[in-house]
């Protein structure tokens, strides 16, 4: 079998409690950082299992060694910090909460591997196949927008993601020799480009979001241009997902043809989880040869879906792709933070087992 595989997952896992207690007492002065890396190490070894229990192939690290999920990103490249970004997540109750974004700060350079030694060690520990998941280019700039370029080190847009782009593709090329033959990209600007409160305030901000949208369409395939053609690229488009909030609503059609036509990836990982999502429609605009694995399990609520209705939605689906080409995960990963999402380890746990459960009984 090669990726992606009928039952697939977005990556992030639940961090456990003695792997929390681990970050919490680095940050303090209180454990070293070998100590840290042994009790990821340690966490690491258990999420594996867990997902190798459950049935999947697809297997990630849960990116336990990250705090979120580009934090490392920003770590391993010279001319980004974190600061505050433009847009708030929200939930059903209208509750509101913070997050962060990039700032430019001089020409980015990357400094060392990335994702290197998670894949090694990651590799080391399952007989399945290890997914490196990585922030899409898009990341370093729509959070904050123009405000986010240094313009005394970037005269333009194009010149800032061109220097991103080499990073990406140093990177990409770094982990082939390593052995990786699995990688996903994740994005949310696009999902969130299909919100109309969104787009205006692209707009006000003194964007165009047909302009912006190409920009990082481009901008992802030079970045993916020189991957070799044994390596799958998938591609998740999210629409936030932290503590149980979210960023964006609407349906993909606003962006459907552009994004899925325009894409040179190999896989969409796409949520479909709530009627935020839409319906099943702008996939027409899929291509041919890439498949779609459908996010249909929530990792912001507990409820566990039934499986019948997993498959009713399978069927639906293949009315605009072809069934041999769908897969089904959770709608994204279960911690994008190191804090993760209001749900339980056994509920990830069932929910994991539910997406192969379900898969199993479309595809056997």
């Amino acid at each position: 079998m090669s990726p992606p595989f009928r039952a697939d997952h977005v990556g992030s896992l639940l961090r456990t409690r003695s792997l929390k207690d681990a970050f919490r007492a680095h940050q303090h002065g209180d454990l070293d950082d070998a100590g840290l890396r042994a009790a990821q190490d340690d966490a690491i070894r258990g999420i594996v299992k867990l997902q190798e229990d459950v049935g999947l192939h697809s297997i990630t690290d849960g990116e336990f060694r990250r705090a979120w999920y580009y934090g490392h990103f920003i770590d391993a490249v010279e001319g980004l910090r974190p600061e505050a970004a433009s847009f708030d997540f929200r939930d059903a109750t209208g509750d509101r909460m913070k997050f962060t974004g990039t700032q430019n700060e001089g020409r980015l350079r990357r400094t060392r591997s990335i994702s290197g030694q998670e894949y090694d060690f990651l590799r080391s520990v399952t007989s399945e196949t290890p997914k490196i998941t990585m922030p899409s280019p898009s990341t370093m700039h729509f959070w904050r927008g123009p405000q986010s370029i240094d313009e005394s080190t970037y005269a333009t847009l194009d010149a800032f993601f061109d220097d991103l782009a080499e990073i990406y593709r140093a990177e990409i090329t770094e982990l082939a020799d390593r052995g990786a033959r699995y990688i996903q990209m994740d994005e949310v600007a696009f999902a969130m480009m299909c919100d109309p409160d969104v787009r205006a305030a692209v707009t006000e901000r003194g964007e165009d979001t047909d302009d912006l949208m190409q920009t990082y369409i481009d901008a992802t395939n030079a970045a993916l241009r020189d991957r070799p053609g044994e390596m799958t690229a998938a591609f998740h488009v999210c629409r936030g997902n932290y503590k149980g909030h979210w960023l964006a609503t609407g349906g993909y059609e606003p962006v459907a043809e552009a994004v899925f036509g325009g894409l040179d990836v190999d896989a969409f990982f796409l949520e479909f989880d709530s009627e935020r999502a839409g319906g099943f429609e702008p996939l027409r605009f899929v291509p041919d040869d890439v498949h779609v694995v459908l996010g249909l399990v929530s990792s912001k609520s507990p409820e566990l879906e039934d499986v019948d209705d997993l498959l009713r939605r399978v069927e639906e689906a293949s009315t605009f792709v072809p069934v041999d080409r769908l897969g089904i995960s959770p709608q994204c990963g279960f911690a994008s933070t190191a804090g993760g999402n209001p749900v339980t380890e056994d509920d990830e746990r069932r929910k994991l087992a539910l997406v192969v459960e379900a898969a199993d009984r479309v595809w056997r």
